[in-house]
């Protein structure tokens, strides 16, 4: 049981990072950005190509040279995020919100198959791997590799609140998430608040790109597809819009496939997790934490 309950909250912890980009632009101007695991994608590929470009790392050196190439990650898919917002996004922000997402589905599309004319379709082996030793803590068989990714993503998790919740630039953004004129009429610069969200949650997808890359060994082109839609699910289970709903959700949703994986066989892991969805917005339609919203007219 303890062990499920680990191998959950290791898959969890990478949708929680992705989920929460979802939930942060979602939150801000209401746009689905199905481009977002794409992000993710180009984060693993990022470092790939910066460790590639060093050689073998020792192993002894693996964990600092992951921790370096992961904010180096995040600084590039942060700015990609960014432009994606300028470019893609922003133009549109008046239009039909079905234009958006079709822009939305275009840009992922864009971002997949550019990935594949320079680096090929086949997987490619990600140069550093974490270290396979373990141990037993509390009846769970703990790795060192586990152990790292969790304590990253928990970091990472804290430091979004922090921002968040405590910082001038996070009350921005809280205000803007309510009412966006009157926060433009109180003088907070909408568009370099949205631009800083786009950069907050493209970041974080790219560190769990990174992290999975390390973690797995090995990346493709369309390995933002399948984890873009379990982080969008992971988004809507805690409630799309709200960040701790997304971090709960995304955990929650690593011990259902957890779990079913062990219960039903993995060729139905993916069954147990949607139809766990499909019960949880029938029964709440706005997520587990999430708010039901009465729009003014």
């Amino acid at each position: 049981m303890m062990q499920l309950i680990w191998n959950g909250l290791i898959v969890g912890s990478f949708y929680s990072l992705v989920a929460l980009g979802y939930s942060m632009v979602y939150g801000i101007i209401k746009l689905l950005n199905f481009a977002h695991g794409d992000i993710y994608m180009l984060g693993s590929f990022v470092g790939f190509v910066v460790l590639s470009s060093f050689g073998g790392i020792p192993a002894s050196a693996s964990i600092p040279a992951l921790l370096a190439i992961l904010l180096l990650a995040m600084v590039v898919t942060g700015l990609i995020g960014v432009g994606i917002e300028r470019v893609a996004y922003r133009p549109l922000r008046r239009s039909p919100r079905l234009a958006v997402l079709i822009t939305a589905i275009g840009v992922s599309f864009t971002l997949e198959y550019g990935i594949r004319q320079i680096f090929g379709p086949n997987p490619r082996a990600f140069p550093v791997r974490l270290s396979s030793e373990s141990f037993d803590a509390l009846g769970v068989r703990v790795s060192v590799s586990q152990l790292v990714l969790v304590i990253v993503a928990a970091v990472l998790m804290f430091v979004l609140a922090h921002i968040v919740e405590r910082t001038r630039e996070g009350r921005a953004m809280r205000a803007i998430a309510l009412d966006p004129q009157a926060a433009h009429l109180m003088g907070v610069n909408v568009n370099r608040v949205i631009a800083t969200v786009f950069f907050i949650g493209s970041a974080l997808a790219g560190a769990a790109g990174v992290m999975a890359g390390a973690y797995y060994g090995s990346i493709d082109f369309l390995m933002g597809f399948v984890i873009g839609l379990k982080a969008f699910t992971a988004a809507v289970i805690g409630g799309i819009g709200n960040l701790y709903g997304a971090m709960l959700g995304g955990l929650l949703l690593g011990l259902l496939e957890s779990f079913g994986s062990a219960w039903l066989g993995g060729e139905w892991r993916d069954v147990f997790s949607f139809l766990v969805l499909i019960l949880i917005l029938t029964f709440k339609p706005t997520g587990l934490l999430g708010n039901r919203v009465v729009e003014r007219m």
